[in-house]
């Protein structure tokens, strides 16, 4: 009898023992479930931002098809990583941003007697990264597609830049495209 309970032990804690191990393989299944669709949500939450900031963006009376104009200016920047780095120039995140362009967009901030100011990290943030573009936009004048893109590419002057005409023809290729 005792050899019995014994066995009955041993048999109910294997039981029990395998029971914890199938919920223990469950939660680490359904965390990395959850990871994954962390994932998913953040990169929706960066396309959702790139959206509301296009939407507040076009309030301008723009010419041309530049409802996407921003979406275009990423692809072409950084074909929409957040984490693009160019090296050589020093061109962050995905609207390639250096930091003559920060020092720009601060200084325009204290202009405007902003409490706003940006760091050069804010560069591989998304949503930072369009609100400089949008700050800068709206600073210099730029109404229309062209001048948005162009004067990104070669600054406030970036209409009388030569260089800055193939950058508008590779953004509006993405537009057409």
């Amino acid at each position: 009898m005792r050899y019995f309970t014994q066995v009955f032990i041993f048999l109910v804690i294997t039981f029990l023992f395998g029971i914890i191990l199938n919920k223990i393989d469950k939660i680490e299944q359904l965390e990395k479930e959850l990871e994954y669709n962390n994932c998913t949500i953040d990169s929706l939450h960066h396309e959702i931002d790139t959206l509301q900031w296009e939407n507040q963006i076009w309030d301008f009376n723009l010419s041309n098809n530049t409802v996407h104009l921003l979406s275009a200016m990423i692809f072409v920047e950084s074909s929409n990583d957040d984490l693009a780095y160019n090296p050589n120039e020093d061109a962050v995140g995905c609207l390639q941003i250096r930091k003559c362009m920060v020092k720009d967009v601060n200084r325009i901030l204290r202009r405007q007697k902003s409490d706003l100011n940006f760091s050069y990290d804010d560069r591989w943030n998304r949503h930072k990264s369009i609100k400089m573009f949008d700050i800068y936009c709206k600073h210099y004048g730029l109404t229309t597609a062209e001048q948005m893109a162009r004067c990104w590419n070669g600054g406030p002057r970036g209409m009388q830049n030569e260089m800055t005409a193939g950058y508008w023809k590779k953004v509006k290729s993405q537009l057409d495209g």
